[in-house]
């Protein structure tokens, strides 16, 4: 098993505001910029060498982050074998990431008494 897991430090808002609240808002553009770039790094050291083997890819975390790696041409094998549903990962450690597999293997089960009409996706 492969695996890269960690974590970024992205400045938080800031209630300052004139110069330091640019300030600010451009360090946390280039610091996201930055965790974006090292994520599609590691997704492609990790996953490609894997990629005759993989069936499906389960994406997780931060939906806009991920769909900014979407950019990264590197990772269009990846995208081209995304399957859902796409989950939320609260913390980016090896136990959480572990623990994933119980997620999208899950089987949604929808109880209908008789004599109810099925809803939408149902």
């Amino acid at each position: 098993m492969a695996s890269k897991v960690g974590a970024r430090l992205v400045q938080g808002r800031t209630a300052a505001g004139g110069w330091s609240q640019q300030r600010f808002a451009r360090r946390r553009r280039q610091q996201a910029g930055q965790a974006r770039e090292a994520a599609a790094d590691a997704a492609a050291r990790v996953l490609l060498p894997w990629l005759g083997r993989l069936e499906a890819v389960v994406f997780g975390g931060d939906r806009r982050s991920v769909d900014a790696l979407r950019g990264d041409r590197r990772l269009d094998p990846l995208f081209a074998l995304e399957a859902g549903p796409f989950l939320t990962v609260p913390d980016p450690r090896l136990q959480v990431l572990q623990d994933t597999p119980r997620d999208f293997r899950a089987v949604r089960v929808r109880v209908v008494e008789p004599g109810e009409r099925p809803g939408p996706g149902g």
